[in-house]
Parts: structure tokens; C-alpha cells; sequence
């Protein structure tokens, strides 16, 4: 059973993303900001997180970086899932330690089996 932790302020995407994942036999953490987020991952261990970039007090750049330092996260997957989408941001976003980038809004038919592809 995958663990996967969502870090997302938006409480519709967090409840879409969820239902989504929860459908498929993911179990589901969520933090709202980037320092519950951090800590979070630290005590469960997840093994995705699913990052939104544009956060409260803390950016998902900072987090990703943040998550990177923690020894026990190094393999463990992060996934970028925002409304970012200039020429650039993906590759900012993987510069900061995401291994990965999908936008928002993100399409029900295909969000799962892009996650998948990540815990493999």
C-alpha cells in the first residue's frame, strides 16, 4: 500500500487529488503549507509527495530543497503539481529536487496513472 503525502492549500484540489488516489488503493496525507508539510514527511515517511508550488509561508521551491536535505527522503519521489506552467518552471521545479511536474488543473482520466509511473 503506497503512502502518499499531498502538500496543497487549495482544498478543492486537495479533495480531487485525494478522491482520485484514494480510489485507487493509495492511501493519502495531506498538509495545507509547506513547514506542516516538511514535518510530516519526516514522521510518515511517504513514499510520494505530491507538491504544490505555490503555497502559504513557504514556496514549493523551498520545500522540495527542504525535503532534499532530510537523509531518510533521498529516493523518496516528489512530484510538482501546479499552475506554473511558463517556459521554465518545470525546469526550476526540478532543480529545486522535484522529480517530476504535472499541471494544474490536472486531468482526472490521466493523474493516477501519471503518479503511478513514479512509484514503480
Amino acid at each position: 500500500m503506497n503512502k502518499i503525502l499531498m502538500i496543497e492549500d487549495n482544498e478543492q484540489n486537495r479533495y480531487l487529488a485525494t478522491f482520485l488516489l484514494e480510489q485507487h488503493g493509495y492511501v493519502v496525507m495531506s498538509a495545507y503549507d509547506g513547514p506542516s508539510g516538511i514535518r510530516m514527511a519526516q514522521e510518515a515517511l511517504p513514499d510520494l509527495i505530491l507538491l504544490d508550488i505555490q503555497l502559504p509561508a513557504m514556496d514549493g521551491y523551498d520545500v522540495a530543497r527542504a525535503l532534499r536535505k532530510i537523509t531518510a527522503l533521498h529516493a523518496t519521489p516528489i512530484v510538482a503539481v501546479t499552475s506554473y506552467a511558463m517556459v521554465g518552471d518545470r525546469e526550476k521545479a526540478l532543480g529545486a529536487g522535484c522529480n517530476g511536474y504535472i499541471e494544474k488543473p490536472i486531468n482526472p482520466d490521466t493523474f493516477v496513472s501519471e503518479i503511478a509511473r513514479f512509484l514503480d
